[in-house]
């Protein structure tokens, strides 16, 4: 590790201990040379993952979207921040284990939907409102009545 102070390229470890409840390492150096310290800190390289929109175009995967999206689903029901986190921590976890480099939105959307279900009916309408693009009435009440089916 290059030293930033005099950029000798030899440092020792001083102190190691995890952050991030565990994704990342926190290191405390000391340059050989000039004995100055400093903190680096180590983590998994994430694989970049992007998202083919419905009309083919391309985006990386941004959770703040993803996140947005359900937290206005949910805007004045009663489903809290912790389990909106949840689901996002969830799809997350779900896409990065596929180890795919690219996903569909409308896979990204049907696990949302199939986690909203579960928690609040109300929210997955709304989310399933926007996702679906319900262009009337008539496909709005279809998703009702599928809902209604399956209890």
């Amino acid at each position: 590790m290059k030293c930033p102070f005099c950029n000798f390229y030899e440092t020792k470890v001083i102190d190691s201990r995890p952050t991030d409840e565990g994704q990342a390492i926190r290191r405390r150096r000391e340059c050989i040379n000039c004995s100055k310290r400093f903190t680096t800190y180590e983590k998994i390289e994430e694989i970049p993952l992007i998202v083919v929109k419905k009309d083919g175009n391309r985006q990386p995967y941004d959770r703040n979207k993803l996140l947005t999206g359900i937290i206005k689903a949910c805007e004045k029901r009663p489903v809290s921040m912790k389990v909106i986190e949840q689901i996002v921590d969830h799809v997350e976890k779900t896409l990065y284990n596929s180890m795919e480099k690219e996903v569909t939105s409308k896979y990204i959307g049907e696990m949302v939907m199939n986690k909203l279900k579960n928690v609040d009916e109300v929210s997955y309408v709304r989310y399933a409102s926007v996702y679906r693009q319900f262009k009337d009435i008539n496909t709005f009440m279809d998703e009702l009545k599928k809902l209604l089916d399956e209890e």
